[in-house]
């Protein structure tokens, strides 16, 4: 075994439990994968494509990963095909406590709830396991999020204002994300109403 392989496999265990904690029991989509390429959105297209796979060989959450589920439509279901410009133009930089905020959100059904964490009393244990999944991606990351709260706002208030979703990056009537981009990976997080 490699020096660093326990600390690592250790730390793939702290994500696991956390990623799962945050988003296993909603529709949600959470992978990762390689920096390949100057253009992140490419990176991050590659994912959304399930052609890449998690660098370090942590736990991913992927409710439509299974083929026959979707019929065979496109690798990337239920996301739609997508350009590196869409990618781009159809998210917006936030910053990173503002992300860890918007993922916290995310754990909930936060199409149906208008503001989902206001109330919850193990807040600050969701808060910590999403800056425990985003902390892997470096005090460096960038974040930017498909919502349209962040259209002015780097720093919008995901927890207790109404959530907002924006483009749709899928065929469902909503979607809402978060890109996580790090030197050496990049992160989807995304969760869907699937009505």
């Amino acid at each position: 075994m490699h020096p660093d392989d326990s600390t690592r496999n250790a730390d793939g265990t702290a994500w696991g439990a956390a990623l799962e904690r945050l988003l296993d029991d909603v529709y949600t989509f959470a992978k990762t994968g390689p920096r390949r390429h100057d253009d992140w959105a490419q990176d991050v297209l590659a994912v959304m494509d399930r052609s890449v796979t998690d660098p370090r060989r942590w736990q991913t959450l992927d409710w439509d990963g299974d083929e026959k589920e979707h019929g065979n439509v496109r690798p990337s279901y239920p996301f739609l095909p997508l350009t590196p410009e869409q990618v781009r133009a159809w998210t917006y930089p936030i910053t990173a406590e503002a992300a860890a905020d918007l993922l916290t959100s995310l754990s909930q059904e936060w199409f149906f709830e208008a503001r989902p964490l206001r109330g919850r009393t193990d807040r600050d244990d969701v808060l910590a396991d999403a800056r425990a999944v985003l902390g892997r991606f470096g005090g460096d990351a960038v974040f930017r999020t498909s919502s349209d709260l962040a259209r002015n706002s780097d720093s919008p208030d995901f927890l207790t204002g109404e959530l907002a979703g924006g483009r749709a990056f899928t065929e469902h009537m909503m979607d809402l994300g978060l890109i996580a981009v790090s030197t050496d990976e990049v992160g989807v997080f995304w969760s869907f109403n699937a009505n």
